[in-house]
């Protein structure tokens, strides 16, 4: 399922300025993607960010974003060696203006309110004015963006905006010049004074100037309250980013960690790798480093998902954000800037808001189609009213309501706010999902595969046992074989019988062509020696006798021959993690089917199988035989999710519909999983599963609101039932109650 990326690719993440509604991020998805040096474009439009592959041979940065500019937006690449700022969003100058103008429209609709008819509403050449410097000046972005967009091959939400609003001013216009007797047709007819203007009337004459400032006054709000949220709220990124304090103390003078100088004040710029910073009592980690002097306890939550503060001493990381909650640290520099793994998490995290989930692709379809839909559907009523009725103002009105009560920001807004949500939530309970499909496809699995060793236990082994060919054989020279073959790799087992002979003080020999039988187990020449195989019972080729004591049935056993000639074999018992139990029964409970499927011995995967409760259990699986398993089971229509750490794991990892890599894993793990846990704890697991449910839940509750929205609004604005204000305060709010709903994501408690 999960593809590893291609070598000849290149990634780039750009910030996208401009964009107004889901069909502006289809715009430029479509140009890009168009293009042969564009492996894939994905613009999310609640994140306002851009991820591209492409071909470095064929395109570069620059040309990308000169591409995006010729669609109408501003594209600013994120440097990678650079951590981005958060943006504070100012209140638009426009905006501001916009309101003071429809101030005396305000007035005059609150005195038709008290039963004063017309008499409070400004005189109808004031009402042009403001109406149209609102229109032709400060509605200028809106049309700037139509424009562009009608360029680009496809309707955005602004195009609405501007020919309804022009449509209201256009009409209006003609009405007030109708009424002081101007023909527009006949130039000779304009033969009006200063005072006739000034002296015409409100009352009795239809016009509408109102309807229009209204109109993008609240569009204009409804999206200025919207970037509000997208930014200060639903993105977790500017949080991460405030972690890091902007200036630090700085020992002077010898970086020694003996020498004992004085601290400076300094700005986090002005640090250096191999700069010894001090961390006191209540202030946060700087940089990446290593504790030189001091002792104190981390809270490193941001980042591990375990709100547990973890005792630090000297030799011990610390990293950057990390709160130190007692004691003062000082530790020297081993990471800044873009190299911290907080910065990490805030690169991985920003790529995985700006991805697309499934449900999301299926809304752009929608979007991408439904401005000319409406456009129609405002044509339609426009005829069949004028038709009905006769009445030409009552046609614009309800041609107008329809156009601004069917803008598609909602649509658009749906599933990407509900996954920044999402995606900030698990990042902070400690699990990294790998893009927006990841947590999505997490959200809807019913079964739970986990492998045993180092995922369910703590992968820590010890030798229990041992049994000899015959007692002619010391076994401690057997483990000197062993071990000096399991230095090579890197399973729990083998990292169990180095640290073996390293307590008994055994040396170890040099081995060559060492080669990992995945499954099996592994093999090497060891100087002095030959061929020295290190494994199961059947790579090695000894027999067991058929009746053994009970440590040995249930214990993990490593086999040792020499060029083919068994010589003995160990017993290693590995602890169940603290959690296991809690965390089996936790997903069971919510209706999850848990599997234990390992490629240990029968007998301990059983025991350890009826240690959790769980039912289902197979042992003795090779990588094929596990990723096999969950392939059938798939088959069936289960939607299954692997939990593992090792590289016999991989291949199941990417078989299954979903995945998580355990902190500790290797890289070919990790890199196979669609999610990494980056606490030790396994209940992370169901923290991950939970929220990705607790995400797909409020996703489809958006696109139910954002489709019910837009399948009643229509209608009742066809029918006249809304003016084209509530309309345009309808479809602000629509787009704010979206973001509402996403938001309460960011307040859940797993």
């Amino acid at each position: 399922m999960n593809e590893p990326p291609r070598d000849d690719l290149a990634k780039t993440q750009f910030q996208i300025e401009g964009m107004s509604c889901q069909a502006c991020a289809t715009r430029i998805e479509k140009v890009l993607n168009k293009k042969p040096a564009i492996e894939s474009a994905s613009v999310s439009f609640a994140g306002e960010t851009l991820n591209v592959a492409y071909h470095p041979n064929q395109a570069s940065i620059d040309q990308i974003t000169e591409w995006v500019g010729k669609t109408g937006f501003t594209a600013r690449p994120m440097i990678d060696n650079q951590i981005p700022q958060p943006i504070e969003q100012a209140m638009d100058w426009r905006l501001i203006l916009i309101w003071l103008c429809m101030i005396p429209f305000l007035i005059g609709m609150a005195g038709m309110l008290v039963g004063q008819g017309m008499h409070w509403m400004p005189p109808l050449w004031l009402q042009f004015v403001l109406a149209t410097l609102v229109q032709f000046g400060l509605a200028g972005p809106f049309y700037r963006s139509a424009w562009a967009s009608i360029k680009g091959g496809l309707a955005n939400m602004d195009v609405l905006v501007v020919i309804g609003t022009f449509t209201i001013w256009a009409y209006s216009t003609y009405i007030w010049f109708d009424s002081l007797g101007v023909n527009l047709a006949d130039s000779s007819s304009f033969t009006l004074s200063w005072r006739d203007i000034l002296h015409s009337h409100t009352a009795h004459i239809p016009v509408y100037f109102e309807a229009g400032v209204m109109i993008i006054a609240f569009v204009k709000l409804g999206k200025y309250l919207e970037q509000r949220t997208k930014k200060h709220s639903l993105n977790s990124i500017n949080m991460l980013l405030e972690l890091t304090p902007t200036t630090v103390e700085r020992r002077v003078g010898s970086k020694s960690p003996d020498t004992d100088t004085t601290f400076e004040q300094v700005s986090l710029a002005q640090v250096h790798k191999g700069d010894v910073l001090r961390a006191k009592q209540g202030a946060r980690v700087a940089t990446d480093g290593i504790v030189v002097s001091g002792e104190g306890w981390c809270d490193e939550s941001h980042l591990t998902g375990e709100s547990v503060p973890v005792s630090k001493k000297v030799g011990d990381k610390v990293l950057a954000g990390a709160m130190i909650d007692n004691g003062s640290l000082n530790y020297q520099v081993t990471a800044t800037g873009s190299e911290t793994q907080l910065s990490d998490m805030v690169k991985a995290l920003s790529e995985a808001q700006g991805s697309k989930a499934d449900l999301a692709r299926l809304a752009d379809k929608v979007a991408a189609v439904f401005v000319p839909v409406v456009v129609m559907i405002a044509l339609v009523t426009f005829g069949l009213t004028w038709w009905l009725t006769g009445a030409m103002d009552k046609a614009v009105l309800h041609a107008v309501s329809v156009l601004v009560i069917a803008c598609p920001c909602a649509l658009g807004l749906a599933t990407p706010a509900a996954i920044m949500a999402g995606m900030g939530v698990a990042a902070r309970n400690g699990v990294w999902f790998k893009d927006a499909q990841s947590l999505e496809v997490a959200g809807s699995i019913d079964t739970v595969v986990f492998d045993k060793t180092g995922t369910l236990t703590k992968g820590k082994p010890h030798i229990v046992a041992s049994m000899m060919v015959n007692n002619q054989i010391n076994s401690d020279d057997v483990l000197q074989l062993a071990a000096s073959v399991e230095a090579h790799a890197s399973h729990p087992l083998a990292t169990a019988v180095v640290n073996a002979a390293a307590e008994r003080d055994i040396t170890l020999l040099a081995a060559s062509q060492v080669d990992v039988v995945a499954g099996m187990g592994i093999q090497a020449n060891v100087e002095g020696f030959g061929l020295v195989k290190v494994g199961t019972a059947e790579f090695t080729g000894l027999k067991l006798p058929k009746q053994l004591p009970k440590a040995w049935v249930i214990a993990s056993t490593i086999a040792v021959s020499v060029e083919d000639m068994p010589l003995g074999i160990f017993a290693l018992a590995d602890e169940l993690k603290p959690e296991s139990l809690e965390a089996v029964q936790t997903l069971k409970a919510d209706g999850l089917e848990v599997v234990l499927l390992s490629g240990d011995k029968p007998t301990v995967v059983s025991h350890v199988a009826e240690q959790l409760g769980i039912i289902v259990a197979h042992g003795d699986l090779k990588p094929r035989d596990k990723s096999q398993w969950i392939e059938h089971y798939q088959q069936l229509g289960h939607k299954v999710a692997m939990v593992g750490d090792g590289v016999n794991d991989a291949p199941a990892m990417a078989t299954a519909y979903a995945s998580f890599a355990m902190l500790d894993g290797t890289e070919v793990a990790k890199h196979s999983a669609s999610a990494r846990l980056m606490g030790h704890s396994i209940m992370q697991v169901h923290s991950g599963v939970d929220i990705a449910q607790a995400t797909v839940r409020n996703i489809k509750q958006n696109l139910f609101f954002a489709f019910i929205y837009n399948c009643l609004g229509i209608p009742l604005a066809a029918f006249g039932l809304l003016n084209p204000m509530i309309a345009a305060a309808a479809m602000a709010l629509s787009s704010i109650s979206v973001l509402m709903n996403a938001l309460r994501l960011t307040r859940y408690k797993v």
